[in-house]
């Protein structure tokens, strides 16, 4: 299992378009072979920062995830609301937890 984490900064102003193309891409994930599970994060202390976090069963699968109709569709969307500022960083799971509670 793979963790990868990518930061990046919303353009001021763009929030809602790229939170808007998130979720649209989010939901298509949802069905796509490999994906374990995907995050997306807003810092209390920096609210034009979006921090993603997917977990997957390999990078493969990701990369396949990538080439798809729908992740392509939203790229545009994203690339234009976001600061050419985020890079994606691959981690090793080594330990699983999760706990999850209804709201």
């Amino acid at each position: 299992m793979k963790t990868v984490i990518t930061e990046t900064t919303v353009v001021p102003g763009k929030e809602k378009n790229w939170d808007d193309a998130f979720t649209e891409r989010a939901r298509a994930a949802a069905s796509q072979p490999g994906l374990i599970g995907l995050s997306l994060l807003i810092p209390f202390d920096d609210q034009q920062k979006r921090v993603v976090v997917g977990i997957w069963k390999s990078e493969e699968d990701c990369a396949r995830w990538h080439e798809t109709e729908a992740f392509q569709r939203t790229r545009k969307s994203i690339n234009a609301a976001t600061e050419p500022d985020g890079v994606p960083h691959w981690h090793q799971v080594a330990t699983e937890f999760f706990t999850l509670e209804a709201d």
